[in-house]
C-alpha cells in the first residue's frame, strides 16, 4: 500500500497543475505582507478610527498574528478551487488516458487503488496547508513581530492575548485541512463518475460557489438547508478566535465536516468498485 501511495504522489508532483496551488498561496501571501509592510498601519488607522474615540488603543497592533489572520480571511475561501485541480483529476484522468485499465491488472483490489489515491490527495492537501502556515504564520512573526490581536466582527470585537494565539492558529489549519479534505473528497467521488477531468473540477467549483450563496442569502426558507450544506461549516475555523470559545457549536461542525468526508469516500468505494472499466 505505501508503495502505491508513494506511485500515486509521483503522479500528483509530475504534472504542473498540482504547483498552481502553492504558487497561487505564495503570490498572495507575500503580496498582502508586502501590502502590510509598506501601508499596514495607515490601513489600521482607517479601520480603528471609530474605536479610537472612545478607547485608547497602543501597543504592537499590526503584528504577524494579525497579519496571518487577515490572510487566512482572504485565502481559505480561495483554497478549495487549488485542491479540486488536483483530486478531481485522480481517476477520471487515468480513465480519459486509459491508464486505468493497466491499474485493474496489477496485484491490488479496485478498493486499494482508491484509497491509495485518496490518502495521496489528502497528503497533497495537507502539504498545501501547512505550506500556508509556514507562510502565513512563520514569515509574519518573523517579518512583523507577535503580539495580541483585536478580531472584529459585525457585532461584537474580541482581543487575543499574544499567549493565547499559536495553539489557536494550529486548529485553525486543522479545521482548514478538514474542511479542505471535504473538498477532496467531493471532487474525487465526481472523478469516479466521469471519464473527463475537467468536469469533476467544475462540478465541484459550481457546487461550493452555489453553497456559498446560499448560506449568504438571509432567506428563511435556506435557514433549514444551511446546516446541511458543508460549506457553512468551513468557515468555523473563525470561532477559533472567539473568547470563550464555542465549543458546541465548533464540536458539532467538526462533526458534520468528517460525515461529509465519510459518506463521499462510502459513495466514492460504492461507485468505483463497481464501475465498468473495460468499455
Amino acid at each position: 500500500m505505501l508503495q502505491l501511495v508513494y506511485v500515486e504522489l509521483i503522479k500528483i508532483f509530475t504534472k504542473p497543475r498540482s504547483y498552481i496551488g502553492f504558487l497561487a498561496v505564495t503570490a498572495v501571501i507575500l503580496l498582502i505582507q508586502f501590502a502590510m509592510y509598506i501601508d499596514g498601519r495607515n490601513y489600521l488607522d482607517f479601520m480603528l478610527q471609530t474605536m479610537r474615540q472612545s478607547f485608547d488603543i497602543g501597543g504592537n497592533i499590526l503584528n504577524g498574528h494579525l497579519v496571518c489572520f487577515i490572510i487566512l480571511q482572504t485565502l481559505i475561501m480561495q483554497m478549495p478551487l487549488m485542491v479540486a485541480l488536483v483530486t478531481g483529476d485522480l481517476i477520471s484522468g487515468e480513465a480519459a488516458s486509459g491508464t486505468i485499465r493497466l491499474l485493474a491488472t496489477r496485484p491490488y483490489s479496485r478498493g486499494q487503488i482508491l484509497l491509495a489515491k485518496y490518502l495521496a490527495g489528502t497528503i497533497y492537501t495537507v502539504a498545501l496547508v501547512l505550506w500556508l502556515g509556514i507562510l502565513a504564520l512563520g514569515l509574519s512573526r518573523l517579518l512583523f513581530g507577535h503580539g495580541d490581536i483585536i478580531v472584529l466582527k459585525t457585532d461584537s470585537l474580541t482581543i487575543v492575548r499574544d499567549a493565547d494565539l499559536l495553539w489557536r492558529f494550529f486548529s485553525a489549519f486543522f479545521i482548514a485541512i478538514l474542511s479542505l479534505m471535504v473538498v477532496a473528497t467531493f471532487s474525487l467521488m465526481l472523478s469516479c463518475f466521469t471519464d473527463n477531468s475537467i468536469g469533476p473540477i467544475i462540478v465541484s467549483m459550481s457546487v461550493i460557489i452555489v453553497f456559498t450563496i446560499i448560506g449568504t442569502l438571509e432567506v428563511p426558507f435556506f435557514d433549514h438547508i444551511k446546516p446541511l450544506l458543508f460549506t457553512t461549516h468551513m468557515v468555523i475555523w473563525r470561532n477559533m478566535f472567539d473568547d470563550p470559545l464555542p465549543l458546541s457549536q465548533i464540536t458539532t461542525s467538526v462533526s458534520v465536516l468528517v460525515a461529509h468526508i465519510v459518506v463521499f469516500l462510502a459513495v466514492s468505494f460504492y461507485y468505483f468498485t463497481r464501475k465498468d472499466i473495460q468499455s
